[in-house]
C-alpha cells in the first residue's frame, strides 16, 4: 500500500528521535516531535494523535514497509533502538522494492523507443544497474556524467507543471550580460537538456519568437493567476530541433537550415563517424589517406561553431562562406592570445 507524505515524515521524525541517544524519548515526546515536523511541513497546527504514533511505531517494527525497526521500550516508558547504529534510511531495498524497480525498468525500456524520450536508454541503464548493484551488494558498473553544482534544477518541477497545464509563470531571470535580473511573464513550451545544462523554451510577454532560457540563470519562478498563456501554433519541437545542434536558434538568416560541408583528417574521421555531430551527417567523399568530407544539414549557430572548433586542426570548414569566415575569425583571435608566449 502506498505511503502518504505525512506518514513518511512521521517515520523519518521518529527515526531521527530514536537515533538521538543523548536524551530519552517517551511516547508524548515522539508525538510532540511529529506534530512539530508536520507543522513545519504543512503550516497547520494539528496535534498528531497518540493512536497515530503508536500505529507508526508498529508499522516501523513490522516488515510491511521493509523497515523491521528494532524499536524497544525500556523502563516501561522510554523508546529506543536496540541497535544504536540502526536507521530506516540505511535499510536495504526489500524484495518487493526490487520487483517494483524491475517492473519500472521494463516500462521505461518500452517508452525509450519513442522520440519524446530521447536519452531514456541512459536512464534505464542507470536504474537497472542500480537494481543489480543493490541486489548483489556491488558497486555500480555504469557511471554517468553529472554536475552536482549545477544551479536551477529546482525550477524544473514548477516549469514542467506549467508546461503541462499551459499556464504562464512569472519569471525572474538574469542573463550573463545583464547587470540586474528582470521579471516578466513567460509561457513555457518544453524543457531540453544539452551538455549537462537544462533550458526552457517558450515566449515571454514581449517576445515575437520562441526563446530559450538557461535554468541556471533563473532567479525565481512564481505561479500566476488569471494571466493568458501565449500559444505558438507554429512551434513543433520535432521540427524546431530537427535542424539544430544545441539550443540556439537566431531568428533571421541563421535559423534557416543550410548545407555545411567540412573536411576532416584521418585521425578525426573515426570519432566523427561514431559520434555524429548531427543526425543529418553524411560522408560525401573519402580519400586514400583516410580523410573525408562530411555534410550536415543544420542551421548555423554558436553550438555548431563550438562543435567544429573542438576538433582544432583536424577539421576545415569548406562551406558555407559565412561559417568559414566566422570559424576563421575565431581561430585567428584564439591564436592571437598565444602570440609572444612561446
Amino acid at each position: 500500500m502506498p505511503v502518504n507524505k505525512n506518514a513518511l515524515l512521521r517515520y523519518k521524525t521518529i527515526d531521527n528521535c530514536l537515533r538521538n541517544t543523548a536524551r530519552q524519548w517517551t511516547l508524548d515526546d515522539l508525538i510532540d516531535a511529529c506534530s512539530d515536523a508536520l507543522y513545519e511541513y504543512t503550516g497547520k497546527d494539528d496535534l498528531v494523535s497518540r493512536r497515530t504514533v503508536q500505529l507508526d511505531i508498529q508499522k516501523m517494527r513490522s516488515s510491511e514497509l521493509g523497515y523491521e525497526a528494532p524499536i524497544e521500550v525500556y523502563d516501561n516508558k522510554y523508546y529506543r533502538y536496540s541497535d544504536p547504529a540502526y536507521s530506516i534510511t540505511s535499510t536495504p531495498v526489500s524484495e518487493s522494492d526490487l520487483k517494483q524497480m524491475r517492473e519500472a525498468v521494463e516500462v521505461l525500456k518500452q517508452m525509450s523507443g519513442f522520440s519524446g524520450f530521447a536519452g531514456m536508454e541512459d536512464i534505464v541503464g542507470r536504474l537497472e544497474d542500480h537494481v543489480c548493484a543493490v541486489r548483489h551488494e556491488r558497486k555500480p558498473a555504469i557511471y554517468f556524467e553529472s554536475n552536482d553544482r549545477l544551479k536551477g534544477l529546482n525550477f524544473m518541477t514548477p516549469l514542467y507543471e506549467a508546461i503541462v497545464a499551459k499556464t504562464p509563470v512569472r519569471m525572474t531571470y538574469q542573463s550573463f550580460r545583464a547587470i540586474q535580473p528582470k521579471t516578466f511573464l513567460f509561457s513555457p513550451y518544453i524543457l531540453k537538456e544539452y551538455r549537462n545544462r537544462w533550458f526552457v523554451f517558450g515566449r515571454g510577454e514581449r517576445d515575437r519568437y520562441v526563446v530559450n532560457l538557461a535554468l541556471d540563470r533563473i532567479v525565481a519562478v512564481d505561479q500566476t493567476a488569471g494571466e493568458t498563456f501565449i500559444e505558438d501554433p507554429k512551434f513543433d519541437p520535432e521540427v524546431y530541433f530537427k535542424d539544430m545542434i544545441g539550443v540556439t536558434k537566431i531568428p533571421g538568416t541563421m535559423d534557416r537550415e543550410t548545407e555545411v560541408r567540412f573536411w576532416a583528417d584521418a585521425k578525426q574521421v573515426p570519432y566523427i563517424e561514431t559520434k555524429p555531430l548531427h543526425q543529418s551527417q553524411m560522408v560525401l567523399e573519402r580519400s586514400e589517406d583516410g580523410s573525408a568530407i562530411f555534410q550536415l544539414t543544420v542551421c548555423e549557430n554558436y553550438e555548431l561553431e563550438k562543435a567544429i572548433i573542438e576538433f582544432g586542426e583536424g577539421i576545415k570548414v569548406l562551406s558555407p562562406k559565412s561559417l568559414v569566415s566566422r570559424i576563421h575569425s575565431r581561430l585567428k583571435q584564439a591564436l592571437s592570445l598565444y602570440e609572444g608566449s612561446l
